[in-house]
């Protein structure tokens, strides 16, 4: 006979309180067995027991099977166990919140057999949490992404001061993909540059606040709200500047600095005999934009005085302004 599958049937358990909700999360097992198998997983338990933080911390799982309230029977399908981290949200009711919460999960067969219990996660919530962050909004620089958000109010149960460290930004490629941490450490005011960005590509951004746990560790809010952003880049360049010229019998060099945007696709160079010509009639040298920050301009005639300004052009199309005018009068 063939061996029969099997699959774990205890799962390992782990949370946190977020805001005001302690978030549960487990592995799901590779896979589950076939129908009508004991072994088949059908859906998942999930119970809460509040008790005194002045109660033992030891206990076995009959008095936890005993005393505990089943809140939630979450349904286990195929597609959980291709996801393979499943969580669930538990609201808290502050007003008469007990001091601490155990939690345990089992998972029970089609027929409503049960498997044994997870382990205990120990949870002391605290109602002194900072309320999500609001009105988060978004702007483009040539430099980075503004972000700008208004504080909370209050803490999740209504009270305050707020209990606030600073706050944590998150952002993520798509809805789907699990956001990045921006800050490794609280932002105390209300706002942050994202410098680090693609002009073109889209942005989920995300604010939660942070607070102080009871433990002393950091806790953070619910998020505020989730904005999409796509900047564009529709900023011009800076001017090139530091001209300089120097001129032969037969050529006129032209030297400048380099400009700092790092998206510079090349530089412009114009030139005329009359200075007082309008910019517009000027003679482009230069009709594919230059890679370099030097210019030999060889068409030139002796005892002639040329004028020269340059613009920058970045990968985009963005021209910038014109430079200043700088002419020589070839020897």
């Amino acid at each position: 006979m063939p061996p029969r599958e099997r699959v774990t049937q205890i799962v390992e358990i782990d949370g946190f309180q977020r805001g005001n909700q302690v978030i549960l999360s487990w592995q799901m097992p590779a896979r589950n067995a076939s129908k009508g198998s004991t072994l088949n997983i059908s859906r998942a338990d999930i119970y809460r027991l509040a008790e005194p933080a002045t109660g033992p911390l030891e206990m076995s799982e009959e008095e936890f099977a005993n005393r505990s309230t089943l809140i939630a029977a979450m349904p286990i399908t195929d597609a959980d166990f291709a996801l393979k981290t499943i969580t669930y949200k538990d609201q808290l009711q502050f007003a008469g919140q007990a001091a601490r919460l155990r939690y345990a999960v089992r998972f029970v067969n089609a027929s409503g057999q049960k498997a044994g219990f997870s382990n205990s996660l120990i949870i002391e919530p605290t109602s002194k949490i900072a309320a999500s962050p609001t009105a988060l909004s978004a702007e483009a620089t040539q430099e980075a992404v503004k972000l700008t958000w208004e504080p909370p109010t209050a803490n999740v149960d209504g009270s305050t001061p707020v209990s606030i460290l600073g706050y944590y930004v998150y952002r993520s490629n798509s809805q789907t993909e699990p956001a990045k941490l921006l800050n490794r450490s609280p932002i105390t005011g209300t706002s942050f540059d994202d410098e680090f960005f693609e002009f073109g590509k889209e942005y989920f951004y995300f604010v939660r606040a942070v607070s102080i746990g009871t433990k002393a560790e950091p806790v953070e809010s619910s998020e505020s709200n989730v904005v999409k952003f796509s900047p564009l880049d529709n900023f011009p360049p800076s001017a090139p500047t530091a001209i300089t010229v120097a001129a032969s019998p037969t050529t006129i060099a032209i030297f400048f600095a380099v400009n700092p945007e790092k998206d510079i696709a090349g530089y412009k160079i114009y030139r005329s005999t009359d200075k007082d010509l309008d910019k517009p009639k000027w003679q482009l040298l230069t009709p594919e934009p230059l890679k370099t920050n030097t210019f030999q301009d060889t068409r030139v005639e002796s005892g002639k005085t040329y004028f020269y300004y340059i613009t920058a052009i970045d990968i985009k199309g963005n021209v910038s302004i014109e430079s200043e005018v700088v002419s020589e009068t070839v020897p």
